[in-house]
């Protein structure tokens, strides 16, 4: 695990932050391949996904300190010390979601349609992120005597010389098949809704199982649930809605299509 993986001079190339760019490089261009498949506007996938990551970026970032508000209140210094570190990925997806639909509000777009389009390049740059996380050594699992263990020795975030369940490995694993996944729905669906109802049904259960087997503390918690496990009871909850009421409304307009040709 390196998280310095090339420095020619002053500049160094990060594995974290390659990784991240790979990730959104490789989901901008499986939407708007995927968009042209299904006749949609193409154009817009690329100004669509700076205007999420930067909705994305912030609501991350103020979740992170939302979850950290008691260190906060005790030393108002930990608030810039964090300005280039410390997100909340609910925080991010949550924003982006939300950008992503005032984005089809202003222009114009079927919200549903966009947002079934984009959930499988958001699952896709995620397995590249997590890809990240484990050669910075972040979001790092608890100490393990398992065969399957991982020891960072030089990480800026995880222990060093201990070793460690690889929650980034396995998080990568599940997003990456999440990718998959959401694609064969993509290709099976009836109605406009369901892939990224999916989505939110599908990487809440995934992260809440995967929560327990993380050991950074800067996550906050709800009670005796880390702060994802909390969040990922309400976007369960949502997906679900979402998926029964899409349904619902394909099984209605069905019926009325078929009344009338009768």
């Amino acid at each position: 695990m390196k998280n310095e993986l090339l420095t020619i001079g002053p500049f160094t190339v990060y594995g974290y932050g390659l990784m991240i760019a790979i990730g959104i490089v490789a989901g901008c261009l499986t939407a708007e391949y995927r968009a042209r498949k299904q006749s949609l506007d193409s154009d817009q996938i690329f100004p669509m996904i700076l205007w999420c990551l930067l909705g994305g970026f912030f609501a991350a970032k103020i979740l992170f300190w939302i979850t950290e508000w008691k260190a906060i209140a005790e030393d108002p210094g930990f608030f810039f010390d964090t300005l280039a570190d410390g997100f909340v990925v609910y925080g991010g997806i949550i924003g982006g979601i939300l950008v992503g639909w005032l984005y089809c509000r202003i222009k114009k777009l079927k919200f549903l349609e966009y947002f079934d389009l984009m959930m499988p390049s958001i699952a896709l740059a995620q397995g590249f992120g997590r890809i990240g996380c484990f050669l910075a050594g972040c979001c790092y699992g608890k100490e393990t005597s398992g065969p399957l263990a991982v020891t960072f020795t030089n990480s800026d975030f995880a222990p060093n010389n201990v070793a460690l369940i690889p929650t980034q490995i396995y998080s990568g694993f599940l997003d990456f098949a999440h990718f998959l996944l959401l694609l064969y729905v993509a290709k099976h669906k009836k109605a406009d809704g369901q892939v990224a109802a999916c989505y939110l049904i599908f990487y809440s259960i995934g992260r809440f199982v995967i929560e327990f087997f993380r050991g950074d503390i800067e996550r906050g918690s709800v009670g005796v649930l880390s702060t994802s496990q909390f969040i990922s009871i309400f976007t369960t909850v949502a997906g679900i809605i979402l998926l029964l009421t899409v349904v619902k409304k394909q099984k209605q307009e069905a019926n009325i299509s078929l009344n009338s040709k009768g």
